[in-house]
């Protein structure tokens, strides 16, 4: 694993790898699930199922779509993709022409607070890679992941449960997407340091403050810190998905 870049070659791919390639430049990125035959299961904005933020954010949303072009791709135009967002694609449909990445596993602190941008590594571990295919197969055939939300549950929150089987369980705010926690966790750097400028003008102290503030809140924000955080087995994940709650009737 590279400290600036996790770039792979197709080659070096296993079934079960956390394989994400870069959107919008390198804003946002796309995850998913490498399962083999050149196969991709990632979890997209199913028609009907995504939650928008009412922000720019909402277009960086698009970029995890199905794209329409991939009906011109004689492998994917034969997949049978159920509005549910979990889909199964060709790699290259996929990586829909940008870089190939393969996202870490138990990476050392150091090494993690050094990898500044988030959503390329955790601390946490992960399970088998069979184990890992078998999640993401059952999630694509019988359950999916529920609605699309780029903060609490998005593509990366979906692959890392894959590799991991854990999944914030109290439906807070972010999900465990490293990218989400990164997009929160800048400006709420910036405002954390603002007071010092009561106290001092120094421009260096305050961007040291602003960055050890967002090492700290990406550190305590990882899947493998946070409290709010349990293993859930997918059929127990797929059961509670399809539990219908009745809509209100206003009285």
């Amino acid at each position: 694993m590279g400290l600036l870049s996790n770039r792979i070659d197709k080659g070096s791919l296993e079934a079960g790898d956390h394989v994400y390639s870069w959107r919008v430049g390198y804003v946002y990125a796309h995850h998913g699930i490498y399962v083999g035959d050149d196969k991709v299961i990632h979890f997209t904005r199913g028609q009907g199922q995504e939650v928008g933020t009412g922000t720019f954010l909402d277009a960086l949303l698009l970029s995890s779509a199905h794209k329409r072009s991939q009906l011109e791709c004689p492998i994917c135009a034969q997949q049978t993709n159920e509005p549910h967002g979990v889909v199964s694609s060709c790699l290259d449909c996929f990586l829909a022409g940008g870089v190939l990445y393969r996202f870490e596993y138990k990476v050392s602190p150091t090494l993690f607070i050094a990898k500044a941008r988030g959503g390329t590594c955790t601390l946490a571990g992960s399970d088998p890679n069979d184990v890992v295919v078998h999640r993401a197969m059952y999630l694509l055939n019988k359950g999916g992941f529920g609605c699309y939300n780029v903060f609490s549950k998005n593509c990366e929150d979906f692959a890392i449960y894959c590799k991991t089987g854990r999944l914030v369980v109290d439906h807070g705010p972010v999900g465990q997407s490293g990218q989400a926690v990164s997009i929160i966790g800048g400006p709420l750097a910036a405002v954390l340091s603002t007071p010092l400028r009561l106290v001092t003008t120094n421009v260096y102290g305050m961007t040291v403050t602003a960055v050890g503030v967002y090492c700290a809140s990406r550190y305590m924000a990882d899947i493998s810190n946070r409290g709010d955080v349990r293993k859930i087995e997918v059929e127990e994940l797929t059961a509670r998905l399809s539990v219908v709650v009745p809509p209100v009737v206003p009285s």
